[in-house]
């Protein structure tokens, strides 16, 4: 199985730049007279706590096996993607929320100088989220591609603000509410990859299938172990960052039980050995129907050391 060490670098490097991040918006909001950045401020103290839910929830998948857990505590890290996506639909809900309040309630434009700081925002938290996404992305975790888009929602929503802001001091009077109005927009966006992310934490939390390209790989990787006819049936959930599968090969009907019982350890090794994360294999061994001319099946007849007439 994947190491979790780089997802939990990831989620360490996001909780530092957002508590400094954090700071430096509410400090300008509240000097810069901009709600909208006081806002992406409080927002920024949510993100922390989601990169800490994601750094709790992968230390808790890596753990072993034990006897109150014997398939391992690998779904903490699909609870983690659960709860990180529900902090992204409740931080869309608070900026709407906040927006509307300010679109209704006259206030000064911001100061110009919030454009700086807003510039400094986007760059940077567009930067961790494509570094904490491709983190996530080569360890296959629902949890830290969840904390990446926290990252970019944020970036979204201050570049939403840094347009609002530039309208209300180009436009004067009349436009003070343009950053609100871009922050209730942004807001669109933050809903769907919210959704997105909470839908694949689910069906992992319910052991939905995993996609086809990689159920074709590991019947085709099965399928290459020597002895093997024919690839079944094959069923896979994904369980924190590594696999589980349950795989039905057949093989030559004449063949020992212990022959059938190495070929089966065969297919075991092959798959925990690939690349693709498989954390544990289930190998049922069937007889394979005889071909129609009543040959014996090659594969399986040299595996059992015979030559074919």
């Amino acid at each position: 199985m994947r190491s979790v060490k780089p997802g939990l670098m990831a989620a360490g490097v996001g909780m530092a730049v957002n508590v400094m991040l954090a700071m430096v918006k509410i400090v300008a909001g509240i000097v810069g007279h901009s709600n909208a950045l006081i806002a992406d401020g409080i927002e920024s103290t949510a993100d922390i706590v989601s990169s800490l839910v994601v750094w709790t929830g992968l230390k808790i998948s890596s753990l072993p096996p034990d006897d109150t857990h014997p398939y391992g505590h690998g779904k903490a890290e699909s609870v983690a993607g659960v709860v990180v996506a529900g902090a992204l639909l409740a931080a869309a809900l608070v900026i709407g929320v906040q927006s509307v309040r300010e679109i209704i309630t006259p206030h000064h434009a911001p100061a110009p100088f919030t454009l700086l700081v807003l510039a400094l925002v986007i760059g940077t938290k567009e930067a961790l989220y494509r570094f904490v996404f491709k983190v996530g992305d080569e360890l296959s975790s629902t949890a830290v591609r969840g904390d990446a888009w926290h990252h970019r929602s944020d970036a979204i929503t201050s570049a939403a603000a840094f347009v609002g802001i530039s309208i209300a001091l180009l436009g004067g009077e009349g436009y003070e509410s343009a950053d609100d109005w871009a922050a209730l927009l942004a807001c669109t966006v933050i809903v769907f990859n919210g959704y997105r992310i909470l839908r694949a934490a689910l069906g992992e939390i319910m052991d939905a299938a995993v996609p086809d390209p990689l159920q074709q790989q590991i019947r085709e990787l099965s399928s290459s172990v020597p002895g093997v006819v024919r690839v079944e049936k094959c069923r896979m959930r994904k369980s924190g960052l590594g696999l589980f599968v349950e795989i039905h090969v057949e093989v030559d009907g004449g063949l020992t039980v212990r022959r059938g019982h190495e070929i089966a350890h065969d297919v075991s090794r092959q798959l925990k050995s690939s690349p693709l994360s498989v954390q544990d294999v289930t190998v049922h061994v069937e007889p394979a129907p005889p071909p129609p001319d009543g040959l014996p099946t090659g594969a399986g007849a040299t595996e059992a050391g015979r030559t074919p007439s």
